[in-house]
């Protein structure tokens, strides 16, 4: 996985974090879930390319 992707899955995560953080101190149920959907999302992603990098080698 390269320096590139590593990075922009991690500011999604974080973006993720912020968006269910926003939710929940608005009291936003919907913001909130979206928020860990996109987190969860990212996840799935970087465990893919972890896999992908284990096939590399």
């Amino acid at each position: 996985m390269s320096a590139t992707d590593k990075a922009k899955n991690k500011a999604d995560e974080l973006a993720g974090k912020a968006q269910e953080k926003l939710g929940k101190v608005t009291g936003d149920a919907d913001r909130e879930q979206a928020g860990k959907i996109r987190q969860a999302k990212d996840n799935v992603k970087d465990a893919g390319e972890k896999v992908k990098d284990a096939f590399r080698d």
